[in-house]
């Protein structure tokens, strides 16, 4: 990947978080001595820990090595080739993507294999795709399948270009009021015999499911009753060698459920050389809720995974309080067009006084965010509270990729809150 335009990209007053006046290319971002704690940066501001991204990279990599799967990220979680060239030098077997839009970025920053998580519908999208499997023979591209409708708008684009034997496509097991996906076993082998009929316009290189929508108490069960579904799907489509050439490509695995998607898939017998294709997005940056609840159940269910440790948050937002009208009740300079709300609203986690020594947070306990306006949050607190005006609030979020696509620019922060780089996102 060649990313050095983002770097030499100019970084100014322009970008949400980045101080007036300042002007500079973004890869000159850690050289400025700028410190969250010493007021540099404009409240408020996202920023991602370096020491927990490192923790974070090196404990998905043991997981790998421990299941043997494979991992292409999911690359809408952050929207930022920095942190995709970072995830393809670590391993990663390609970049996963949702839509043509995110492909574009990628391909504009040299991505050479992207999965797109997602059915490949429409004109311009189809267009865009073919022609940059025309145009770069290096390219590699995977798209899901769950209609014959789907697998006609595709196949007869590539005819008509004449582009054989470039288009990998997985077919998708789906469930019962979800999101996309054939419903029926039967459906899916009838669906999977003509892809195979269409060579070689297109080859049936997997199966594919999502299952992160899941939840509930009885999440992890649903899961693997799904997970077995998807099995059954493959080892039909093996009975009859319906695959293209090269591995069977077993995917599933968002950012929840991956330890049973890997555990199920590796134990799958196929006379077809098989891989496992993992797709957390959030692994990198984890968060304070959603997917650290999501991994406690993991820990569970795995415990000598978890005894290699835990992801930890790698995101904070920062705001000021601003206000203190009544004893039990602080506004502060954050909203819903800085953080995700969905399904949790951020947890206040640290505060700082500027000005005061040491020069470090300290916890927070007792606070809690209520309530977001657009650029407000409501903070219900003790009556004992320290926070006063002025004051920094440090807040752990949930759910990462609704908090990246507020950002045009990231700080990265060491362990003392000192810039050390940044990372720019295209959403």
């Amino acid at each position: 990947m060649d990313i050095s335009a983002i770097l030499d990209g100019t970084l100014n007053g322009l970008d949400k978080g980045v101080p007036g006046g300042a002007s500079l290319r973004l890869r000159d971002a850690g050289k400025q001595g700028w410190n969250l704690l010493a007021e540099d940066l404009p409240l408020p501001v996202c920023v991602l820990k370096r020491d927990a991204i490192e923790a974070n990279e090196k404990l998905m990599a043991k997981f790998l090595a421990a299941t043997g799967a494979i991992l292409a990220p999911h690359g809408k979680t952050s929207m930022s080739p920095q942190l995709f060239k970072r995830q393809l030098d670590a391993g990663a077997w390609a970049i996963t993507l949702a839509n043509v839009a995110q492909v574009q970025v990628a391909r504009r920053f040299g991505v050479r294999r992207i999965v797109l998580a997602n059915q490949l519908i429409g004109k311009q999208a189809i267009r865009y795709v073919l022609d940059e499997l025309a145009r770069d023979k290096a390219f590699e591209f995977f798209c899901l399948i769950d209609s014959p409708e789907g697998l006609a708008a595709i196949v007869d684009a590539a005819r008509a270009k004449d582009l054989r034997g470039r288009i990998g496509v997985f077919l998708e097991g789906g469930m019962a009021g979800m999101r996309t996906g054939v419903r029926s076993h039967d459906g899916a082998l009838a669906l999977a015999r003509a892809i195979k009929a269409a060579e070689p316009f297109v080859a049936l290189r997997g199966v594919e499911g999502f299952e992160g929508l899941v939840s509930g108490p009885e999440g992890a069960l649903k899961v693997t009753a799904f997970v077995e579904f998807l099995a059954k799907i493959a080892e039909s489509v093996d009975a009859e060698n319906l695959w293209g050439e090269g591995p069977a490509i077993l995917t599933a695995g968002g950012s929840a459920f991956y330890d049973i998607v890997a555990r199920r898939f590796a134990g799958l017998a196929l006379k077809r050389e098989k891989v496992t294709l993992i797709r957390s997005g959030c692994y990198l940056t984890h968060d304070s809720k959603m997917y650290d609840l999501a991994f406690d159940q993991i820990a569970h269910r795995m415990p000598e995974f978890a005894r290699e440790g835990r992801p930890q948050s790698a995101l904070e937002v920062w705001a000021y309080v601003q206000s203190r009208p009544e004893p039990t009740r602080v506004l502060v300079t954050l909203g819903k067009r800085d953080t995700a709300y969905d399904p949790f609203l951020p947890e206040p986690k640290l505060w700082y006084r500027p000005g005061t020594e040491p020069r470090a947070p300290q916890a927070l306990a007792g606070h809690v965010c209520v309530s977001l306006n657009d650029q407000h949050g409501y903070l219900d607190v003790p009556a004992d509270s320290p926070l006063r005006v002025g004051d920094m609030v440090g807040f752990g979020v949930s759910h990462p990729c609704l908090t990246f696509d507020k950002w045009r620019v990231m700080p990265i922060v060491d362990r003392d809150y000192g810039v050390v780089d940044a990372i720019r996102t295209f959403f």
